[in-house]
């Protein structure tokens, strides 16, 4: 059973804490704002605080949302950038080493270049943890061992 939806639209399957897709009979275990409804700034400071929170999925929607809302501005890689960072941080809790580090790889090429400090976020401190953040778990993965326990940074 599935819901038509137009191209580009979200869909309102179900889905569990991580944005995993849950089966259509299941309860729905993620709550979100509403997003496209909200300027860029108020997408960006509740993807701040999602991030924070250890909310990593919630955060990179909130991000993807900003990073639409900026196409075609100077911030467009900025928040395209922080988007694959908190996709790269869901990837990890999901267990895929490989999309956690590619994606934490992505999301720095593109934040780095903001630095020091851009949107409040101290970029530098922020791309030395990415870097050392994708590296273990790239290393893990090489080694066939877990997941390295990371502690995320803080964007807030």
């Amino acid at each position: 059973m599935s819901e038509p939806r137009q191209p580009g639209q979200k869909t309102t399957r179900p889905r569990d804490e991580l944005g995993r897709l849950l089966p259509w009979d299941q309860e729905n275990r993620l709550q979100l704002e509403d997003f496209d409804a909200l300027p860029l700034e108020e997408n960006h400071r509740l993807a701040r605080q999602h991030f924070d929170q250890g909310r990593f999925f919630p955060a990179h929607e909130a991000w993807e949302t900003a990073w639409k809302q900026a196409k075609g501005t100077p911030d467009e890689e900025f928040f395209k950038g922080l988007s694959q960072m908190g996709a790269g941080y869901t990837h990890y809790l999901r267990e895929n080493p490989h999309g956690a580090h590619t994606l934490l790889r992505r999301g720095l090429s593109r934040i780095r270049p903001y630095g020091p400090r851009h949107h409040d976020i101290d970029v530098e401190t922020l791309a030395r943890v990415l870097e050392e953040h994708a590296e273990a778990i790239e290393e893990a993965e090489r080694a066939g061992r877990d997941l390295p326990e990371l502690d995320p940074p803080s964007v807030g």
